[in-house]
């Protein structure tokens, strides 16, 4: 089970005992509105999302989106992780947090531990899709020596997103 740490943060693979969170998160406005509606609505909904997204993730790549906690008391407060997109030629890092974790740092923590894991996996570049009105997010990207690259849809009929980019080497 893979384990990241960071200074005050952890990020540890998730569980269907984390349906709670991920309904709670699934279910912000900003998540809806920059991420999308993956109509999560019940605990049931985010057992079946954790199943087929995270957890087949892992077994399938080795990496996926990690649970991300307050390392003092174990509180989730985001996702934060890897993600292989048939749709994108790159693993893409993907990060979203609850309303109340942020703008302190964590998005940025938790991102730079997991570029450190992806070194280890031996990946020589990592994108990250955004929607071009999440500022916040584009601006972290930035922070971490993402560049921005250009504008794609993961899909024929999807909105259009922006595309950044890192070499790891």
């Amino acid at each position: 089970m893979t384990r990241l740490s960071s200074q005050r943060l952890v990020l540890s693979e998730l569980d269907e005992v984390d349906a709670p969170f991920i309904l709670q998160l699934l279910n912000d406005p900003d998540w809806i509105r920059f991420i999308g509606d993956r109509k999560v609505r019940t605990l049931e909904d985010a057992r079946n999302y954790l199943r087929s997204g995270p957890l087949s993730m892992y077994a399938r790549e080795g990496f996926g989106l990690y649970r991300t906690a307050l390392a003092g008391d174990d509180t989730p407060i985001g996702l934060c992780g890897l993600i292989r997109r048939p749709t994108l030629p790159d693993v893409d890092i993907g990060f979203a947090f609850l309303p109340e974790y942020r703008g302190r740092g964590y998005a940025f923590e938790s991102a730079a531990a997991v570029l450190a894991q992806a070194r280890t996996l031996g990946l020589q570049r990592v994108v990250a899709i955004v929607s071009p009105d999440n500022v916040r997010s584009a601006a972290l990207l930035s922070r971490l020596d993402f560049q921005r690259e250009r504008s794609i849809r993961l899909a024929e009929d999807d909105d259009l997103l922006d595309l950044y980019a890192r070499d790891l080497v």
